[in-house]
């Protein structure tokens, strides 16, 4: 719940519609940080039944898990970065 994958969805093709014109997803509210339509998020969004369409022929649901995990931390390592080098 930090709101950095909607905070970056101009990264992906997949994310890019929701782009409201600086990168972040146009359903964020940044100041609780969570998701405005949260119930009716797109199916992208939502974790578990992305996998069940999309992805449970392809993997097991713990490899799907584990890549979004993965996916996650470099999210945050390049967040981390940036903000180091900004206060070199």
């Amino acid at each position: 719940k930090c709101g950095l994958c909607c905070q970056q969805v101009s990264k992906s093709d997949i994310y890019a519609w929701l782009d409201r014109g600086d990168g972040t997803c146009i359903y964020f509210d940044g100041d609780s940080k969570l998701c405005r339509i949260y119930e009716t998020r797109p199916i992208y969004c939502n974790i578990d039944k992305s996998y069940k369409m999309y992805y449970q022929n392809l993997m097991t649901k713990e490899d799907y898990y584990n890549l979004n995990y993965l996916a996650c931390e470099k999210l945050k390592n390049e967040i981390r970065i940036f903000f180091e080098s900004l206060s070199e």
